[in-house]
């Protein structure tokens, strides 16, 4: 194990590159009691960034929805990913916490999202949106998708600095140290998840967007392909400890992938059809 000399605070984050060792601080700057975190910076930059990407996106293919519903449909995306992720994660990840305490899901202050959940409360805000706006559901759905991937670039980057979905121990020569959990260099897999599920996801949706003929095919990419990434990832990341792996195998993301995967694989082949008739 690498010496490290322990002049840094315990919610510091150890990266080792070798023998290089940077430290990062969760806190970008405090103001009185106040902390200004990268946590939440990076999901506001993200989302901004985000609407700002499906505006130009849609301009490239002929405004097909105006830039006041855009604008319109940013709160209903942010309440369905906050809401969905919020409810997911109580529901799949700490469903005998909510039992014993429904008052639970409403601790959003404690920290508690769920990608699958958040994936799950857009979806249905895009199609009531879509609905009330007379807008094609699959069109928007395919904009949404090929911006997501830099929504989850900017979230596992800030998992990354809040400590959160932590990597499997390794003696690779990456790695990272959390001081507050214990000194043993780990995997960084949530920057794993940031490049696969984040930068190779958003280059690859973002081609294909502009070749694909039909609407649907980015949105069932976008689902296969995080699904695909994830489940693998996740075999590098330390399970939740009070969940544990299934069969001594599997974790509860990993099993999420599946229904997720399957339908995106049903909007490939939905597509197929809609070409070929």
């Amino acid at each position: 194990m690498i010496e490290v000399e322990k002049n840094y605070k315990e919610d510091h984050i150890l990266v080792l590159l070798g023998q290089l060792v940077i430290l990062i601080n969760p806190v970008i700057l405090s103001i009185g009691y106040i902390d200004i975190r990268w946590y939440s910076l990076a999901y506001i930059f993200g989302l901004i960034f985000g609407l700002y990407l499906i505006k130009k996106l849609n301009k490239i293919k002929g405004n097909v929805i105006s830039v006041n519903e855009l604008d319109n449909f940013f709160l209903w995306a942010v309440l369905g990913i906050i809401i969905g992720g919020r409810i997911g994660y109580v529901f799949f990840y700490q469903t005998k916490l909510f039992i014993d305490n429904p008052l639970y899901i409403f601790e959003i202050w404690n920290g508690g999202m769920s990608f699958h959940g958040g994936l799950a409360g857009i979806s249905l805000s895009m199609y009531i949106f879509a609905k009330i706006k007379n807008i094609e559901f699959l069109y928007l759905s395919d904009l949404v998708s090929v911006v997501a991937p830099i929504g989850l670039f900017f979230g596992r980057i800030a998992n990354f600095i809040n400590t959160e979905l932590i990597g499997k121990p390794t003696d690779f020569f990456i790695s990272v140290i959390y001081p507050s959990i214990d000194n043993q260099p780990r995997h960084p897999s949530q920057l794993y998840e940031a490049f696969f599920e984040g930068l190779i996801l958003f280059i690859i949706l973002y081609f294909y967007f502009f070749k694909s003929k039909n609407t649907g095919l980015i949105s069932g990419m976008f689902l296969i392909l995080y699904s695909l990434f994830r489940f693998l990832i996740e075999f590098l990341r330390e399970p939740d400890s009070h969940l544990g792996l299934f069969f001594n195998f599997i974790s509860m993301g990993q099993i999420l992938c599946i229904p997720i995967s399957i339908f995106g694989i049903t909007l490939i082949f939905y597509n197929v059809y809609k070409r070929k008739n």
